[in-house]
């Protein structure tokens, strides 16, 4: 038996998960309702926290190449914060991550009045770079843990976003589907169709 398979087993017998591919999947994604409500949390997931967003070592490449295109969205303490500290840092666990003002704020967020908005994600709708934002802030409220032989497909809960299970709730949205393009941008349609086939195996 493989390390992917003998962890697969754990988790199921603690967790409720199950293997897709080279994935272990908690079924909170399937079961568990999730659409954001900026109205009601105002973005709070883009300055609540200890630690930037998890970059992947692709990705800290990306910063670097687009943030001369970005930076015109930032706010000057975004701009202050990233040539401080740079693109990207380390985290103190060792992780990649995106710099934070003042130990707060993500350095790329800007604001829409009270509403915190990602300033990477702007430049990217007004077609000034085609990189939409890091994976993890697409995958929210999904975490992804990459292990040797596998990763780990996590539903996080966080109590900011209870206004988002209750409308995701009140829509009937699970949480695979609201992440869907993110998914995809993940781990592939090919993946994601399969995804769904566990989905709907699940309400019988």
């Amino acid at each position: 038996m493989s390390l992917l398979n003998k962890n697969f087993l754990s988790l199921v017998y603690l967790c409720h998960m199950f293997q897709l591919g080279k994935t272990i999947v908690s079924e909170d994604i399937l079961e568990k309702d999730f659409v954001c409500n900026l109205s009601a949390c105002h973005g709070a997931c883009c300055v609540d926290g200890d630690a930037g967003a998890p970059l992947s070592e692709a990705e800290t490449k990306i910063l670097e190449d687009i943030y001369d295109k970005v930076k015109p969205f930032l706010r000057p303490e975004g701009i202050a914060a990233i040539e401080a500290q740079g693109t990207w840092v380390v985290g103190t666990d060792g992780t990649l991550e995106t710099p934070l003002i003042d130990e707060k704020d993500c350095a790329y967020v800007i604001f829409d009045g009270k509403t915190a908005l990602c300033g990477i994600e702007q430049a990217y709708n007004q077609g000034e770079v085609s990189w939409k934002k890091p994976v993890s802030c697409h995958l929210y409220p999904i975490r992804v843990k990459e292990f040797s032989e596998f990763a780990a497909v996590n539903y996080d809960r966080w109590d900011i976003c209870d206004p988002a299970c209750s409308l995701g709730a009140e829509l009937e949205v699970p949480v695979y589907k609201f992440v869907k393009e993110a998914l995809v941008r993940k781990f592939g349609s090919e993946w994601y169709a399969e995804l769904e086939k566990v989905a709907e195996d699940l309400k019988k």
